[in-house]
């Protein structure tokens, strides 16, 4: 009875797919967060400006 308590509890088996699953929920929200701050106005506005100085330098003499 006590080996197949102890094999119950040291079964693995399904544990990669709960790992997957976990990380691809962490993935989505971690792009569901990234669109909301990139297509928000102060993001956007602070992008624009950090681009407009990194190609200020090209075109002035």
């Amino acid at each position: 009875m006590k080996s197949r308590i102890n094999s119950a509890i040291s079964n693995e088996e399904g544990m990669t797919t709960a790992e997957y699953a976990v990380g691809t929920v962490a993935a989505a929200g971690l792009g569901g967060l990234l669109l909301k701050m990139l297509t928000s106005p102060e993001v956007q506005d602070l992008i624009w400006k950090i681009v407009q100085q990194a190609f200020s330098f090209l075109f002035t003499s």
